[in-house]
């Protein structure tokens, strides 16, 4: 019976073990998503700023076009490279998160 207690412990050992490691990759991606959001937010305001001041400054409509098209032709890209980055960094947070349950799961064959 001893020998069933001290089992038992070790398997509470080993799953609080895991359950803090899965803890530690969810927290460690949702900072790197959080980093990387706040940098996409900074860049995007800077870029409005500037975008605006060209608009104040313009002589014609046919510059304000100009300007007014780039900046919506930068936004839509840079807004496309971010959710691409985060769907990345998404699938990997899901991955790791699976990576130590793995082991729980029957292979197939």
């Amino acid at each position: 019976m001893a020998k069933d207690m001290e089992d038992v412990a070790k398997m509470g050992q080993a799953n609080m073990e895991h359950t803090m490691k899965v803890w530690g990759e969810w927290a460690k991606n949702w900072q790197a998503m959080t980093a990387e959001m706040t940098d996409y937010t900074k860049r995007s305001f800077e870029d409005g700023t500037k975008t605006f001041e060209k608009l104040t400054t313009a002589k014609s409509i046919e510059q304000v076009m100009e300007i007014q098209t780039g900046f919506a032709k930068r936004a839509y890209d840079d807004y496309m490279q971010q959710m691409t980055r985060l769907g990345s960094m998404y699938a990997d947070l899901a991955k790791g998160s699976a990576k130590p349950f793995e082991q729980f799961m029957p292979t197939r064959r």
